[in-house]
């Protein structure tokens, strides 16, 4: 088993301090940190304690590392990526493919000869992307959408006359008309809509009025973000989430979420497949927005763990990934699974053994153990494992 040094990647949106206290950082930030990366994804790999990066561990001995299992099933590619992701402002409104959608649309790009660093690319892999995310303090999001329904009341509501051709949309052709009216827009259209349901919803906001106030108050804020943004007026139509210290929600292919404040880990299929479609300066790719999006309405359920061995395991619906939340006492336990686990300290120090080696992993350290090798753990600590989910 190896520890690893692991990148950070500095997006705006990120927190100034949550990952530089994570990681123990006694430089104060001056910028933000917004994702702390553990795994072997190409983009940013996580290196061995020996200076080899893990994916090219992996390439060189796919077997000792991966296992059998997980080498027939996925391929010489670790499946998975963890990151701990710290948001202080909203990310932007997104959405992930199915596999069969990645593949033709990788496929498609690399013929048409798009660089993968092309910022005007739209599928940098042919993998899809489900992803899980556990909160570490009290997060919010957008998460899919709500009920046409209530929708259609959110928005009558704010009596914005410039509205009224998306609720039209949305009350004759549901979602599926109403999203691509709204990022269709031309930009002055935008940026009258957006001022006007910010204005109107700020109103209410400042009236105390209960019905939707989190909702309005999240739209006057992005608005003021990002102006003339159509994911402005989105935002209204999805489920707003709260999620509290160690709640989860799991985000299947083409759902469309937004992180908008908070910190947490963060499990997924290894790819770096992101349909944008809203409160972003990047590019926004509508066409293949539309075909991802599932546009299905209805609440999306708020995750707990269940009892599992070696901790509190939170079930998910992939074959990628499984992630267990392990509290360690002065006693040792046992983390061997046939899979190959990553695994991340946050709070305290862990001691991991084999029967050749201990490796003593700090508060915001991580660990590589490759397929089947015997590990126990002792604390007091908590680790999250991820490992993965073959039967």
């Amino acid at each position: 088993m190896w520890q690893l040094q692991n990148a950070v990647r500095h997006y705006p949106w990120g927190s100034h301090t949550v990952i530089p206290e994570l990681i123990g950082d006694p430089s104060p930030a001056d910028r933000p940190h917004a994702e702390l990366w553990m795994g072997a994804h190409p983009d940013e790999p996580s290196v061995r304690s020996d200076g080899v990066p893990l994916d090219k561990a992996i390439a060189t001995e796919p077997v000792l590392m991966l296992g059998p299992e997980v080498l027939d099933r996925f391929g010489v590619r670790l499946p998975y990526l963890m990151k701990v992701l710290a948001a202080e402002k909203p990310v932007s409104l997104q959405a992930h493919p199915t596999t069969e959608q990645a593949e033709a649309g990788f496929a498609a790009e690399e013929a048409a000869g798009v660089p993968r660093d092309d910022p005007t690319r739209t599928f940098r892999d042919p993998f899809h992307k489900p992803e899980m995310l556990v909160a570490l303090t009290p997060v919010e999001a957008l998460c899919g959408f709500r009920p046409v329904e209530e929708s259609l009341h959110c928005l009558a509501k704010l009596q914005v006359p410039e509205l009224k051709p998306t609720i039209a949309a949305l009350a004759r052709g549901g979602l599926r008309s109403a999203i691509p009216q709204l990022l269709a827009l031309l930009p002055e259209q935008r940026d009258v809509l957006v001022g006007e349901v910010a204005r109107a919803a700020g109103g209410f906001v400042a009236a105390h009025d209960p019905e939707f106030i989190n909702t309005y108050r999240w739209a006057a804020a992005l608005a003021e973000t990002y102006p003339g943004d159509p994911g402005v007026v989105i935002s209204l139509l999805c489920n707003h989430l709260r999620l509290a210290p160690g709640e989860a929600v799991f985000l299947p292919a083409g759902n469309l979420h937004a992180y908008l404040s908070g910190a947490g880990v963060e499990v997924m299929a290894s790819s770096d497949n992101v349909l944008r479609g809203g409160l972003t300066g990047k590019h926004v790719d509508l066409a293949a927005l539309i075909e991802v999006l599932d546009f299905t309405d209805g609440r999306v359920p708020v995750l707990h763990p269940v009892l599992g061995a070696g901790g509190l395991r939170y079930p998910v619906p992939v074959e990628e990934f499984d992630l267990t939340h392990c509290r360690l006492g002065d006693q040792v336990g046992v983390l061997t699974t046939r899979g190959p686990q990553l695994l991340l300290c946050t709070e305290g120090t862990a001691v991991l053994a084999t029967a050749a080696e201990e490796l003593t992993l700090p508060q915001g350290a991580s660990a590589f153990v490759p397929a089947g090798t015997p590990v126990s753990a002792r604390g007091p600590a908590v680790l999250y494992r991820v490992t993965t989910n073959l039967s």
